[in-house]
């Protein structure tokens, strides 16, 4: 008998809910705050800033965003074209934009990868967390319709007709057709990196260096004429005639 009444204390003394506030007012549990599958690991930062990472992956080679739209793995510690912007757009939805190149990550209805001068539909990945703390990146938006079985299937088996394509990297650095990807594969598996000191002295550089051309009214597209900093230059591969306008 006793047991109702300490229960209703208990209630009285601590009435805060484990619940957060949300934006429209609504309560809401932030430990709902899942892949877009509704399984996985929670996506902490969703709403959040752009997250700076380098994507590592399986094969031993750092995803690269060019600014001539072509992509494809180095092998390179610290190469500016690997340094990546990832920001979520949806829940367990991600756009992934080179910061040097300024371009974003897109796969087509071809499954190739390029790199988009502008946001559209086919920059949207669903990032999903696996173990050992791979992530997989499969297009949004394209898939490889399967066939069902002759008798139509239960609703759960409509529901996994579609084949995702993944953002994959092959043990030479090369991008592999979206359609001829396996979420198992190690060549679709990414490590994301947080950013190393040479790495951050990179983005500094750039910075003021844009910092610079702004002051003295230059375009930022004119790399060719007014080059990059040595540092920058020097071991990375980089073609200033070659770079678009980032934002830092």
């Amino acid at each position: 008998m006793l047991v109702i009444p300490l229960l209703v204390l208990l209630n009285v003394l601590d009435p805060v809910s484990p619940r957060a506030s949300c934006a429209n007012g609504q309560t809401c549990d932030p430990r709902q705050r899942r892949d877009a599958g509704g399984r996985g690991g929670v996506y902490e930062h969703l709403g959040g800033a752009p997250r700076r990472r380098k994507l590592y992956c399986a094969t031993k080679y750092h995803l690269q965003i060019h600014s001539n739209g072509k992509i494809n793995g180095s092998l390179e510690e610290n190469n500016p074209f690997s340094i990546m912007e990832i920001t979520a757009v949806d829940v367990g939805v991600v756009a992934i934009k080179g910061l040097f190149s300024g371009r974003y990550l897109a796969m087509n209805d071809k499954g190739r990868l390029y790199a988009s001068e502008v946001f559209n539909r086919e920059c949207e990945f669903v990032e999903r967390i696996h173990e050992l703390g791979y992530n997989t990146y499969a297009s949004r938006h394209h898939s490889t319709e399967q066939p069902l079985s002759p008798g139509g299937g239960s609703s759960k088996r409509r529901a996994s007709s579609k084949r995702q394509w993944y953002v994959s990297i092959n043990g030479k650095g090369r991008p592999r057709r979206g359609f001829k990807t396996r979420r198992t594969d190690k060549a679709s598996l990414f490590l994301p990196r947080v950013l190393g000191n040479k790495d951050h002295e990179m983005v500094r550089q750039l910075r003021d260096f844009l910092s610079d051309t702004h002051q003295h009214g230059t375009r930022h597209d004119h790399w060719k004429l007014y080059g990059l900093p040595h540092t920058l230059r020097v071991g990375s591969g980089l073609d200033p005639g070659g770079i678009s306008c980032p934002s830092v």
